[in-house]
């Protein structure tokens, strides 16, 4: 019983639920099997192992950034509602542990991508964008979360570099498009948190501050707009028609994505429960149904 305590208190230290996160780089293998040009890139045993290698990079070196953020932040979560029964605010994790923690995650999360990389020289961006994202991590832990409206585009950068990890694991390319729904939807995702945590506890992050209810509000709603948008754009430019069978019909998928939008709005002014993302993608019913009808309108569409 002590073991699986021990086992249950570092899975809530490391945020394995948020490693849902890293379910996006994945996106490049998966329209990657819809386009022909690119099927023979994404089928077998081999591009698997390595999208999953890329996924575990990501998973681990996350999670010791968010040991380090949380040994950085610990008297601050203390006086936050729900930051306080976290691990390391509540003693239940040392310091020191979880620094040595972080720099272990680190060394072992890097190690799939430096082994990928030292197989295929040629695609040396895969450890690149580890990297990258490893820099940019430690630049927001450091002074960047303490930025208003600085730290929400940090965190959606951290998305796209997700997505450009999947095709750089397996030397596809994935539509422009496409990255910049990524990064407008992780915009839309991290605003609703933020006004989530300034009507928590405003006082709990020094960045919440600098945040102004009405322009959150406004942000909200354009960001979410543009994700529309550009996923719509998506679907219709020739190219993308193109590129799948029934690539006229891909407009449609559109719909579930709209839904999920006006889901997650809902979930944010009506109720408030946007404090944690993955929560919601692992918990709310609703949410469930719309990726499950985007998921089928998607292959019914792209898979031939």
């Amino acid at each position: 019983m002590a073991y699986l305590k021990t086992i249950k208190v570092w899975a809530r230290a490391l945020r394995v639920g948020q490693w849902t996160k890293n379910l996006l780089i994945p996106a490049a293998w998966l329209f990657a099997l819809g386009d022909p040009t690119q099927r023979a890139m994404a089928q077998g045993w081999r591009p698997v192992l390595l999208m999953l290698g890329m996924f575990a990079s990501f998973c681990l070196v996350s999670s010791a950034f968010y040991l380090l953020n949380d040994v950085r932040d610990r008297e601050s979560d203390r006086r936050h509602p729900i930051k306080r029964f976290r691990p390391v605010a509540v003693g239940l994790v040392s310091p020191r542990e979880a620094t040595i923690a972080a720099g272990f995650l680190f060394i072992v999360g890097i190690i799939p991508s430096l082994v990928m990389f030292l197989r295929h020289v040629d695609r040396w961006p895969m450890i690149a964008v580890v990297l990258v994202y490893s820099a940019m991590q430690l630049c927001y832990t450091g002074f960047l979360k303490r930025l208003p409206y600085v730290d929400v585009v940090v965190i959606a950068a951290g998305f796209v570099l997700r997505a450009v990890a999947g095709t750089m694991v397996l030397g596809v390319r994935l539509s422009p498009w496409l990255l910049a729904c990524a990064f407008s939807l992780s915009l839309f995702l991290a605003l609703c948190k933020r006004r989530h945590e300034k009507l928590l506890s405003e006082e709990s992050r020094p960045a919440l501050l600098g945040y102004h209810l009405p322009t959150l509000d406004m942000l909200i709603a354009s960001s979410a707009m543009v994700t529309l948008s550009v996923y719509v754009a998506y679907t219709l430019v020739p190219s993308t028609v193109a590129r799948y069978a029934c690539g006229e019909n891909l407009a449609f998928t559109a719909i579930p994505v709209g839904l999920g939008l006006v889901r997650y709005l809902y979930l944010t002014y009506a109720r408030g429960d946007v404090g944690r993302p993955d929560k919601i993608l692992l918990s709310d019913k609703v949410m469930w149904a719309i990726l499950f009808l985007y998921a089928v309108s998607a292959a019914v569409v792209v898979v031939r």
